[in-house]
């Protein structure tokens, strides 16, 4: 491509636009003439599917004139944006899914639509291995106790009781084993967990043991941890029917996302003594509303605000990835991430 190309870099508090744009002029040796520098999107709320109002709508038509390339985590690109911005050919969301993006509309308008997949799979691996090792020791609890109270109280946990489990030996299953599960089963494997695995989709060696039977891995597990993809078949995957077949005493851990999980039911569960802890970094609704029951759970359960995927590498990575991207639409190659 010989004209010179126009890409906004949309980004926000955490996929910083100087990120961007630095990625970019290194993937293109400066082949960019015109970069918009520095623009970020003010934060408009939880990130859901697009929908045709949003208050971010005006700032990235505005920015978007002129422009053929867009890089952004969260900008709202609607049926509304596409129709204002005619010059707009390309559209990178910095994230796994481009759910910020109207695919149909984009289609309508001739715009390809990338993402930026496996990004923050090696983050939300380790955060999920924190999270369980968090539920598994009450480290948030006697941290509070101590630190935020001044008490010793928690010291009662050194007591045969009340203390928790250690991975090692310990029955760990995995409901999934994309990206993210099969990096948790490296890391459990490590520790010497005895991990299993049920994944209807994955072929070839695992780090586990593969169980076909969604029940039999429940039955076995003494804590399970979800890695499964939502859509219409796993909505709801994990109910009380599921919950009921765990040995008592067990932990649940959900960083992938909170529809997988029938969250009512696994208050049921808290509350009855079945399971003795979860860790959620996922909700049903996000944010977790303030009158959730979870909220009166916080002795056995470990609560963070949708944390995985945050971290620095991930920011970097996604960057250089959305540029790679910019880089072969420039070239006129085939795009690795295209969706439309």
């Amino acid at each position: 491509m010989s004209e010179p190309v126009r890409v906004v870099a949309a980004g926000d508090h955490f996929i910083l636009p100087s990120l961007v744009t630095a990625a970019i002029a290194h993937e293109l040796d400066c082949d960019v003439r015109e970069l918009t520098l520095g623009w970020p999107l003010e934060p408009f709320g939880p990130v859901a599917e697009v929908t045709e109002a949003s208050d971010a709508e005006d700032e990235l038509i505005d920015a978007l004139a002129g422009a053929q390339v867009l890089v952004t985590q969260m900008g709202p690109v609607t049926e509304r944006v596409l129709g204002a911005c005619p010059d707009l050919r390309l559209v990178v969301v910095c994230r796994g899914g481009p759910v910020n993006v109207n695919l149909d509309a984009a289609k309508r308008h001739d715009v390809r639509v990338c993402f930026a997949p496996g990004r923050n799979a090696a983050a939300t691996a380790e955060f999920t291995v924190g999270l369980m090792l968090a539920a598994l020791r009450r480290i948030p609890q006697a941290h509070n106790l101590l630190a935020g109270q001044g008490s010793w109280e928690g010291a009662t946990y050194y007591t045969y009781e009340h203390s928790g489990l250690e991975l090692e030996d310990l029955p760990v299953g995995l409901v999934g084993y994309g990206a993210v599960g099969s990096r948790v089963a490296r890391a459990l494997c490590a520790f010497g967990a005895q991990v299993m695995v049920h994944d209807p989709y994955v072929r070839g060696e695992i780090h586990g043991l593969r169980l076909s039977s969604l029940d039999e891995l429940l039955r076995r597990s003494r804590v399970i941890t979800l890695h499964a993809r939502l859509t219409a078949e796993t909505r709801g995957l994990i109910g009380a029917r599921e919950l009921g077949l765990l040995p008592r005493g067990a932990v649940v851990v959900n960083a992938a996302r909170g529809g997988l999980l029938d969250q009512d039911a696994l208050c049921d569960a808290l509350e009855s003594g079945r399971l003795s802890a979860a860790a959620l970094d996922t909700y049903a609704t996000e944010p977790l509303p303030a009158d959730s029951r979870l909220h009166a759970l916080a002795e056995r359960v470990v609560l963070t605000p949708h944390l995985g995927g945050a971290s620095q590498a991930v920011a970097e990575k996604a960057a250089r990835i959305a540029a790679e991207e910019v880089g072969r639409w420039v070239r006129g190659e085939p795009l690795a991430h295209c969706l439309t």
